[in-house]
C-alpha cells in the first residue's frame, strides 16, 4: 500500500500562528502533528508516502521541516495543489504517485487514539474498496456525516450538512482501491467550488461497491482551532512515557508524570504532569502545571502555567497571574515591568486573542 497525506491548507482557524507556519507542523506534545501522521503511518507498514502541500511559503515549510522522510525510514514524494479545491481533488492530483495500488488518505493535522496499524491490517485483508473511519461527535453538521442502513452500511454520505441525519462524522482517514480514481472524475464541484471526497465515496456507494465503515470509538481530534489544539495536548500527553533527560536541581519538584528533554533545566520550581519541558528549556521559579507542553529554547522564570501549549524560542518572566488555557507562538516575550508609569505594552499580529483580568 501507499499512503497520502493531505498538508495544504492555510489554517486560518489557527492564526496568527499559521501566518508563519503550516498547520501541520504545530507540535502537540512536543511533536508537530505531520510526524506523528508520519509516524502513524510508517508503523502500519507503509512507507511509499505522498504529501499533499500548497504552492506558497507553508508548503515550503513542510518540505523543509520533513525533507525526504529519511529520519523515519519512509520515502517522501511531494505534490503540489495550486489552490484549495477539495480533499478528492488531492486524490485527482495524486493520480501518477499512487498508480493502481490501495492507499491510505490521512489528512495531516489529525490526531487520533491508538494509530492506524488495525485499519491499514483489515483493509488488506478485506474485500473492500474502501473503507472509512466514523465517530460519534456532537455537532456533526461541521463534518462530512454518515448515515447508516439498519445492516450498517452506508446509506448516504453529506458533506457538513444542515440538519444532520446522524452523529458519525467521517474521521480524517480514508482508504482506497483503484476504483477511487475512477469516482473522483465523474463527480461535479459542490456548492463550495471544491470537489468533495464525500462525493466520491457516495459514487462508490452509488456504484456497489464495497465501502466498509470503521466505527472508532476512541478519541480523535482535528486539531484546526486552538481549543483543539489544546485538546489534543492533552490526550497525548496522558499517553506520553514520562522521562527525565535533562536536569532537575534538589530544589525543585517533579512528579512521575512529567517528560523532561535534553538540555532542559529545572531550578526551584514545581512542575506538575501530565507535562513535557523540550530541549534547552530553562524553568526558573516557577511552576508549570498539569496539560502543558513548552517546546526548545524557551525561557520560564518567576512565573506559572499550566493547560497551554507555548512554542519555541519563548520568553515567560515574572508574571504575577497565572497563564492557562493558552496557545503562544515561537520567539514570543511575556514580561511584566515595574517601571512607572505602570500600563500594558502589547505588539499583537493579526487575529489575535488576549484576556485580561
Amino acid at each position: 500500500m501507499k499512503a497520502l497525506i493531505l498538508s495544504g491548507g492555510k489554517g486560518s482557524r489557527l492564526y496568527p500562528l499559521t501566518y508563519t507556519n503550516a498547520k501541520q507542523l504545530i507540535p502537540v506534545a512536543n511533536k508537530p502533528v505531520l510526524f506523528r501522521v508520519i509516524e502513524a503511518i510508517r508503523d502500519a507498514g507503509i512507507t511509499d508516502i505522498g504529501i499533499i502541500i500548497g504552492s506558497g511559503e507553508n508548503g515550503r515549510r513542510v518540505q523543509e521541516a520533513v525533507a525526504t522522510g529519511d529520519r523515519w525510514g519512509v520515502d517522501i514524494t511531494y505534490i503540489v495543489q495550486e489552490a484549495p479545491l477539495g480533499l478528492a481533488h488531492c486524490v485527482l492530483i495524486a493520480r501518477d504517485f499512487l498508480g493502481d495500488e490501495r492507499f491510505v488518505m490521512f489528512l495531516g493535522d489529525n490526531v487520533i487514539e491508538g494509530g492506524i496499524s488495525n485499519l491499514i491490517g483489515e483493509f488488506e485483508q478485506a474485500d473492500y474498496n474502501c473503507q472509512i473511519v466514523l465517530t460519534p461527535v456532537e455537532e456533526p453538521q461541521h463534518y462530512g456525516v454518515a448515515e447508516l442502513n439498519p445492516d450498517r452500511s452506508i446509506k448516504r454520505l453529506v458533506e457538513k450538512p444542515r440538519t444532520p441525519r446522524s452523529n458519525l462524522a467521517l474521521v480524517g482517514i480514508y482508504m482506497f482501491d483503484h476504483h477511487i480514481h475512477e469516482a473522483v472524475r465523474a463527480i461535479k464541484p459542490s456548492w463550495r467550488g471544491e470537489l468533495e471526497i464525500t462525493d466520491a465515496i457516495q459514487w462508490l456507494v452509488d456504484q456497489g461497491l464495497k465501502v466498509h465503515p470503521y466505527i472508532h470509538h476512541g478519541w480523535w481530534i482535528d486539531t484546526g482551532k486552538p481549543i483543539d489544539m489544546l485538546a489534543a495536548n492533552s490526550k497525548v500527553l496522558e499517553e506520553l512515557v514520562p522521562k527525565i533527560e535533562g536536569f532537575v536541581d534538589k530544589d525543585s519538584q517533579v512528579d512521575e508524570r512529567v517528560y523532561i528533554e535534553s538540555g532542559a533545566q529545572i531550578i526551584n520550581s514545581v512542575v506538575r504532569g501530565p507535562t513535557i519541558i523540550g530541549e534547552n528549556t530553562r524553568i526558573v521559579n516557577s511552576y508549570v502545571g498539569p496539560f502543558t507542553s513548552i517546546y526548545h529554547d524557551c525561557v520560564i522564570e518567576n512565573s506559572e502555567i499550566e493547560h497551554s501549549v507555548i512554542l519555541e524560542h519563548c520568553q515567560i518572566s515574572d508574571i504575577p497571574t497565572r497563564i492557562t488555557d493558552s496557545l503562544i507562538g515561537r520567539h514570543v516575550v511575556i514580561s511584566h515591568s515595574e517601571l512607572k508609569p505602570r500600563a500594558f505594552k502589547f505588539t499583537l499580529g493579526d487575529h489575535s486573542r488576549l484576556g485580561l483580568i
